[in-house]
């Protein structure tokens, strides 16, 4: 579906889905560094983009920002091949506080993005804000936090509304009307009022 109505418009994130769960079981058992595990995290998520290519070969694997606009300017759906956060040193991404929904915020920041929609495959009661969803471990401990400065719309959804998904890339009636993307107005509504206050969270890295 993405690939048909997103063509020229939509930038695809894949997750780590079980490769990355596999990293977390193996880091339990050989307790090696996170910075390792963000790697090889990473990796996963290129396995997940290489299977998603092979399904849906229209949408087109992209690592770099010169490579989505490249894609992007074509008329193509372009497909995040992750390798670009790849580590030597630890830093801010590196760690299980960030998985692939902080690094689909962070790529949608770097990108100009107009929206961001993180696809879910559990449960998103529709009532609960951004820190609620974090709180219940529905998007990763950073998300909220870095959401917070995103100039775009942000909607956590299901996998199965991904039929307002495409209604919205269709330009019909979607996540992204006003009455409709509660997390994301009620984290920008308490960062309005508490706009005065100083700031001590970490913020994403440029």
């Amino acid at each position: 579906m993405l690939a048909e109505v997103g063509r020229g418009r939509v930038l695809v994130v894949p997750g780590g889905g079980q490769f990355a769960e596999s990293v977390r079981e193996t880091q339990r058992y050989w307790r090696f560094d996170d910075l390792t595990a963000h790697n090889m995290a990473v990796l996963g998520m290129a396995q997940t983009a290489h299977m998603l290519h092979a399904l849906e070969p229209r949408l087109v694997l992209a690592a770099d920002e010169a490579d989505i606009r490249r894609v992007l300017h074509a008329g193509q759906a372009a497909l995040w091949m992750p390798l670009p956060v790849l580590r030597d040193a630890p830093d801010l991404l590196t760690s299980w506080e960030v998985t692939a929904d902080s690094l689909a915020l962070w790529l949608a920041l770097r990108s100009n993005a107009e929206a961001l929609v993180v696809v879910k495959s559990g449960s998103v009661p529709s009532q609960l804000t951004l820190a609620q969803l974090t709180a219940r471990g529905t998007v990763d401990a950073r998300f909220a936090d870095w959401a917070r400065d995103a100039p775009f719309p942000i909607e956590v959804v299901e996998c199965t509304d991904m039929d307002r998904v495409r209604d919205g890339l269709l330009g019909g009636p979607s996540f992204l009307q006003p009455d409709l993307p509660r997390a994301f107005q009620a984290a920008r509504t308490r960062r309005g009022a508490n706009a005065g206050a100083r700031s001590r969270r970490k913020n994403p890295p440029a």
